[in-house]
């Protein structure tokens, strides 16, 4: 694959040994960037996600299985303690950890995972034991898990000027340059583009909005698939049941198989149920390029080893795929480190689509979609990721107009942003 300029600028310096974070608008190939990392990055490399479906989408082992974690507040004055030999020797043969969707880190994770490798590779003072941390993630589209008790409310603000990754006590030692990819691939049209940075960055004026809520305010089109993006999973559960209910006939479910170690992150529904006429979305890219991962289609046919999709005018058949979960060994022989298959997930990489939760269309691609945001959007960059999924304004379509209010970003990740510094490209 040929890089940017800009992408070219951060392989030139993982390669040299930087520790990088690699942010930038939606679009902007920051997936396909770590693909290449991940093939070319030499020494010993680990890659891990701080989600179980995240890491599965890179082909890593999630942060906490990785750096043999517990889930919740990390307390990092146990770790040295409570880490197994297994994860020891793993992470003292590490040379570089690429991480994806390190918004979602909390600053307290970095800071055990940073514990973790100093106490692996008995290197105390070294930032990260001395080990290279390639980072990727836009803050302004994921954030972390909010606390969920008033316990670790305290802890996070007794401990942390924020939950940001960015805010861990490792972050101020460690010397990270910050890399913001600029050149946008999804999106052609440069208003558009102009419109999407100002909702990324909260400073919409209100007669943009107004333009868009003109544009937006259409009936979508009843002879074509189209997929509504909301903020919630009950609203997407709800109309995803009332359209297969309205469908005549019987549905078929289809059950996934899964063997080994899979965990509960599962990439597809564990039991899928379809009709014919159902509309679903493809969650897998087909090697062969008949759809990408996000395309949406109309169920033709149901039979026990395939499932027919009209998808743009053609049928095409589509057969249980595998998804495989990994962990990383340690070999005492070969003193490296080994990526070994632990589980399988088989299924049809399918899933009903009239509706996703704008959540769940995070790297979706689309040319159409109705945008539902409810009463309000309630949490930071809700609205620029469901619109940043559109290649253009023309398939936009809206239930309710976009206030300002709607319109959220986190003030502790503009100041970030604003004064994170950035290697000239």
């Amino acid at each position: 694959m040929t890089l940017t300029g800009e992408q070219q600028a951060v392989l030139e310096a993982a390669e040299r040994g930087q520790s990088v974070f690699v942010t930038g608008r939606a679009g902007t190939g920051k997936s396909t960037l770590l693909a290449r990392l991940v093939r070319e990055m030499p020494g010993k490399v680990v890659v891990c996600a701080p989600t179980g479906v995240a890491a599965l989408n890179v082909g890593g082992q999630t942060i906490h299985s990785l750096f043999g974690l517990r889930v919740g507040v990390q307390d990092v004055t146990r770790i040295s303690r409570t880490m197994s030999r297994e994860t020891r020797e793993v992470l003292a043969a590490v040379d570089t950890v690429i991480v994806d969707e390190v918004s979602m880190v909390s600053a307290d994770l970095l800071d055990a995972m940073d514990r973790s490798l100093r106490v692996a590779k008995r290197r105390s003072r070294a930032p990260f034991g001395g080990a290279q941390l390639i980072m990727f993630g836009d803050p302004y589209q994921l954030a972390p898990v909010p606390p969920r008790t008033p316990d670790e409310r305290a802890f996070y603000t007794h401990r942390y000027q924020s939950q940001w990754f960015f805010d861990a006590q490792v972050w101020q030692e460690a010397q990270v340059s910050v890399y913001e990819l600029t050149n946008i691939h999804r999106q052609r049209h440069d208003g558009f583009k102009q419109l999407l940075d100002a909702v990324r960055e909260g400073r919409v004026p209100d007669h943009w909005i107004a333009r868009l809520n003109q544009i937006g305010h259409r009936q979508p089109p009843a002879d074509e698939p189209i997929i509504t993006l909301a903020t919630t999973n009950r609203t997407v559960d709800r109309r995803n049941a009332e359209e297969l209910a309205r469908l005549p006939g019987r549905s078929s479910v289809a059950r996934a198989d899964i063997e080994g170690e899979f965990g509960s992150a599962f990439p597809a529904d564990p039991e899928l149920e379809l009709k014919p006429d159902a509309q679903v979305m493809f969650l897998r890219n087909d090697p062969d390029g008949r759809w990408v991962n996000g395309s949406i289609g109309t169920v033709v046919a149901i039979r026990p080893d395939k499932v027919i999709v009209e998808l743009d005018g053609s049928d095409v058949e589509v057969e249980p795929v595998v998804w495989e979960r990994y962990a990383y060994t340690f070999d005492d022989e070969t003193q490296t480190i080994e990526q070994e298959q632990v589980g399988e997930f088989t299924q049809f990489p399918l899933r009903l689509a009239w509706a996703v939760t704008i959540h769940k269309s995070q790297g979706q691609t689309y040319d159409r979609a109705v945008i539902d945001l409810g009463a309000r959007a309630f949490s930071p960059g809700q609205v620029y990721v469901a619109l940043s999924r559109l290649t253009s304004l023309d398939g936009l379509y809206l239930t309710r107009p976009v206030r300002q209010r709607d319109i959220i970003v986190d003030a502790r990740v503009q100041e970030f942003m604003r004064t994170a510094s950035s290697p000239m490209f």
